[in-house]
């Protein structure tokens, strides 16, 4: 802590000695006195002191000592404020510090006169103390007896004293009151954080410090020079004066000094020997924390600080025994703080302190090393990381590459056993269908994945063939339906009904209603709740479904079974090969390339069917316009021409453009093609024209051309665009107002023998171009031409290895210049159709037979009531078996209103009832729906019967209007399409009736 180290028992030694040496003198005296000799040696007498002397100034501290050990603390006397002036010590002072310089002795020891005799003194021997009481022997000997009463001198003497004595038992319990221990909850810190007594910085200036008076201080510098020797003694003790606050300090005004240039005050400032002097207990933490503050403040050269001295104090008490003060907590005690920090903070400070030169250059070093090593470390890390994604993208190339084979191998695999399997199944075709049998129904639409993400509610579109179930005709079919859609009890239940009329409907009585549930399974694969948002279609979901494939294999187990797909994707091999069945469809690369709009007008022309003008596989934007600026040259009376891209189904990807409107030489064309006449046909002829057109076609596409489905395409860059990259046809739109649609269903068994399995006139509702619902059979084209035209195609598409159920679309009208009505096939789809799908239930719920090639649904007539049991045999003879009975159907699968989502099937049902919809069995006629969901029940199909064409027509327009009236509410309409069905059904009807007359006039004239 000082420079000389203090000890206590040094101080004692001393101490012991000076009474020995006293001792000895007073033995001296003693035997002198006894001898009547008056002499004094006085040299004794002075080795004595000089020793005591010595001792003293060889331990200065021992008052220090002493009053450490006597817990005292040590209080400066006061003197006036003349005497602060003075450099020396008054008399009084004086002859008081002479007086105490050594001990006092006898005064006959200083006496002039030798011969003087000292006073004879008595001496006391023996104790001087009174004895404390004891315990009594007897207590001692039997502890069982009660203590002695204690009194009150003994009281006096204390616990500890009490105990020793025996007074109070050792192992008495002893309570003090009131008690000097209080309880307190102990605070809890953070192991990791040690507590920091935050430092208030009071700024206060030198100058406005209060009134100042004289305080004496001696230092210990001054005590050792005193000395306590004779010769010293006597000397006056010089003294130092310093300034002191004549009322007590507050916090941060006291014990201040200054530090100029990182240097401490010199040994004679007032402050900091003050400073000094309080701290003195603790000054070598005090010493250790000024000389962190002055290095801080020398590396950074600042002149002049002013050092709080008491939070200095403060705060090296708390560093002393923990970690090392930051140098803002330095800082903190420091008056002017705010101006230090900032000179500390100005850039470039640090380089103006101690050894400044040395840490710029150390700084730019530093820098430069920083900049060169970050540098190669960012061009190494670059170098890594390039590295790493070639090494991962060879590592993933090589990987998928492996992939790629193996998939190729197995799909392959997958392809040849799909081709070994078709040729067993042509062998034995005829015995499979003659024989019992097990159908494996998967409505799955394997599109193109951007067309799948592009539609909503996919998996109910899917699932609108539950009419399928209706194979369930044939006794010796039973039919697997793989369900696209969660299928609950209640819509399990409805179908279980309706098949079960099929008893009723042969025997046409409802009563016989059977039980078919044994002979058909709904299956629902598990995966189809575990790809919410990857609108994979029904095969892929049925692929990783394993629990759903075991199940259908367990129920085709050693029974005759094939699959029949709807739109064939290269899943529906993969999971024909694992169920091990063959599939009643064309290989998808097959399906897809003459599915497409370019596929379907090929197949066509090899079938020299009309289609009608066009261009096929376009797939650039001057195509497009070389293509079309042509047709409209060649086709002058075509006023509205069309643009289909190749993926395209349902009406979704068309858009058209109306030349006649939006061409601006298209009149002038006109003009010119009626002026050359037969010459037209020549391409000479049309050279100026075909370049005008080809101009003015561009602006006019961009501008007016227009999406059919504003859904999927909003505009006609959207349309363009996808045009473009799928490719696509150009075709002529029918150049009169009055076009009428039809969708023939035709079947290729794997023995190559062709069938017409249905026909039906199309009904449009929102969409012109888009199938609604169809009437079944057509009534628009004379069925022995159709039948011609259907048969070359299917005789097209069979030599290019369709297998299958596959749908044509043809238009048909009234040429305008010829006048003769005209069949243009548009359209060629290889799947199993939403139309042959309800023609089945039609043939369920009829038990009729439909003759596509004549286009007549023949049903049996109902039963005749019974007659008497005797009758005249003359009556049997000429009595003769009725005739057949024809029908017409109306048919859609595609009806949505999404107030249904709020009824439930059996209220449904109950409304229908009351208002007479229904379907009468005997008459084989009426109306049947089929559900296609469980949950939104937002779409369903309906079948309407009657016995024209009319009849069924107006049936099927009434049940939507009181389907409509009694689930929508004034201010709840919903979103539907059962008005724009009503809409074009009326148009039909009307231009059936207009029709109708005109034939009653012709056979009129003829008859004439």
């Amino acid at each position: 802590m000082a420079e000389v180290q203090r000890r206590p028992e040094n101080v004692g030694r001393i101490l012991v000695q000076v009474q020995e040496d006293l001792h000895n003198l007073k033995e001296q005296m003693s035997a002198m006195k006894l001898e009547g000799s008056n002499q004094i040696d006085l040299k004794s007498i002075d080795d004595a002191l000089m020793r005591t002397e010595q001792g003293l100034k060889v331990h200065q501290n021992a008052e220090y000592v002493v009053s450490m050990m006597n817990n005292q603390v040590m209080t400066l006397p006061t003197v006036d404020e003349g005497s602060r002036r003075s450099s020396r010590p008054r008399a009084s002072m004086q002859k008081m510090r002479e007086s105490s310089g050594r001990p006092q002795l006898h005064p006959s020891l200083f006496h002039d006169s030798p011969g003087e005799n000292l006073i004879n003194q008595s001496v006391t021997r023996g104790c001087t103390v009174d004895q404390l009481s004891v315990l009594p022997r007897a207590n001692r000997t039997d502890p069982s007896l009660p203590p002695p009463s204690i009194m009150e001198k003994d009281a006096k003497k204390g616990i500890l004293s009490l105990i020793e004595r025996g007074l109070i038992p050792p192992a008495a319990e002893l309570t003090l009151d009131p008690s000097p221990v209080h309880h307190k909850r102990a605070r809890l810190h953070n192991a990791e954080e040690a507590t920091r007594k935050q430092l208030q910085s009071e700024s206060s200036a030198r100058g406005g410090s209060p009134q100042l008076r004289s305080v004496l201080i001696q230092s210990p510098t001054s005590r050792k020079k005193s000395g306590y020797s004779s010769t010293t003694g006597r000397s006056p003790l010089p003294l130092r004066v310093f300034d002191a606050p004549l009322q007590p300090l507050k916090s941060g005004q006291g014990y201040s000094f200054f530090i100029t240039s990182g240097n401490l005050p010199r040994s004679g400032d007032p402050e900091f020997s003050a400073f000094h002097q309080r701290y003195l207990l603790q000054w070598g933490s005090v010493i250790t924390m000024v000389a962190k503050l002055q290095k801080v403040l020398q590396d950074y050269a600042i002149p002049t600080a002013y050092v709080n001295g008491d939070r200095l104090a403060e705060l090296s008490r708390h560093y002393e025994l923990e970690y090392q003060p930051t140098r803002d907590e330095l800082l903190t005690v420091l008056e002017n703080y705010e101006d230090v920090l900032a000179m500390i903070s100005t850039p470039g400070r640090r380089f103006l302190g101690t050894d400044g030169r040395y840490i710029a250059v150390s700084k730019i070093q530093a820098t430069w090393r920083r900049y060169r090593d970050r540098r190669a470390y960012l061009q190494y890390r670059k170098q890594r990381w390039a590295a790493g994604v070639i090494a991962i993208s060879w590592i993933m190339h090589v990987r998928m590459s492996r992939m790629r084979k193996r998939l190729r191998h197995i799909r392959r695999s997958h392809l040849d056993n799909y081709r070994a399997r078709g040729k067993t199944l042509a062998l034995e075709w005829n015995r499979i269908t003659s024989s019992r049998r097990v159908i494996v129904h998967v409505p799955s639409l394997g599109h193109p994945t951007q067309i799948r993400f592009g539609m909503s509610g996919f998996d109910r579109k899917q699932n609108a063939q539950m009419a399928r179930l209706c194979d369930l005709i044939d006794t010796n079919v039973e039919v697997i339906y793989v369900s696209p859609v969660e299928v609950l009890e209640e819509l399990q239940q409805y179908y279980c009904k309706l098949l079960g009329l099929k008893g009723a409907v042969e025997e046409a009585d409802p009563e016989k209603v059977g039980d078919l549930s044994t002979r058909f399974t709904i299956v629902t694969p598990e995966a189809l709740n575990k790809f919410p948002t990857h609108h994979m279609c029904l095969a892929s979901l049925l692929k990783y479904s394993p629990c759903a494939l075991s199940r259908i294999k367990k129920l085709i187990a050693g029974r005759d079974a094939y699959y029949v797909p709807g739109v064939i994707h290269k899943d529906d091999i993969s999971v024909a090969d694992e169920l091990n069945i063959p599939i009643l469809g064309c290989e998808p690369e097959i399906c897809h390339l003459y599915s497409s709009k370019s596929g379907g007008r090929r197949v066509f022309a090899a079938a020299d069917a009309t289609a009608p003008p066009g261009d096929h596989d376009v797939y650039s934007a001057q195509q497009l316009h070389e293509s079309m600026a042509r047709l409209i040259c060649e086709n002058p009376y075509v006023t509205k021409w069309l643009m289909k891209i190749d993926s395209g189904f349902d009406g979704r990807s068309i858009a058209y453009i109306e030349v006649n409107k939006h061409l601006p030489c298209y009149l002038w064309m006109l003009r010119e093609s009626r002026r050359y006449g037969d010459k037209w046909s020549k391409k000479w002829a049309q050279d100026a024209a075909y370049t005008k057109v080809l101009c003015e076609l561009p602006d006019a596409l961009d501008n007016f051309a227009c999406p059919a489905n504003k859904d999927v395409f909003p505009t006609w860059v959207d349309f363009l665009d996808a045009f473009l990259g799928q490719g696509g046809i150009i075709e002529a739109y029918p150049p009169t107002e009055s076009v009428t649609c039809l969708t023939i269903d035709m079947l290729i068994d794997p023995t190559g023998k062709m069938h017409m399995t249905s026909c039906g006139d199309q009904i449009h509702a929102e969409n012109t171009f888009r199938c609604w619902g169809t009437s079944v059979p057509q009534a628009s084209v004379e069925p022995a031409v159709l039948n011609d035209v259907s048969m070359r195609i299917a005789e097209a598409c069979r030599a290019r290895g369709v297998i299958g159920y596959f749908s044509i679309d043809y238009v048909t009208f009234i040429d305008p210049v010829t006048y003769k009505q005209t069949l243009w096939a548009t359209d060629l789809t290889l799947a199993y159709s939403d139309q042959m799908a309800m023609t089945q239930m039609l043939l369920f719920v009829t038990g009729g037979k439909l003759d596509a090639a004549e286009g007549r649904l023949v049903v049996p007539p109902p039963p005749k009531p019974k007659q008497a049991r005797f009758r005249k045999r003359d009556d049997d003879k000429d009595k003769l078996p009725p005739p057949n009975l024809t029908r017409f159907s109306v048919m859609s699968t595609n009806l949505v209103h999404t107030n249904m989502a709020v009824v439930h099937y059996s209220v449904f049902f109950q409304m229908c009832r009351a208002h007479g919809i229904g379907f009468d069995i005997k008459e084989r006629q009426g109306t049947v729906f089929t559900l296609v969901d469980s949950s939104k029940r937002e779409e369903l199909g309906m079948l309407s019967v009657g016995e024209d064409l009319p009849s069924a027509l107006a049936s099927f327009a009434r049940n939507l209007t009181v389907i409509h009236q009694e689930i929508s509410a004034p201010n709840m309409q919903g979103r539907t399409n059962f008005k724009a069905a009503v809409d074009d059904i009326e148009i039909i009807l009307g231009t059936t009736a207009q029709n109708e007359k005109e034939d009653e006039k012709e056979n009129k004239n003829l008859s004439a």
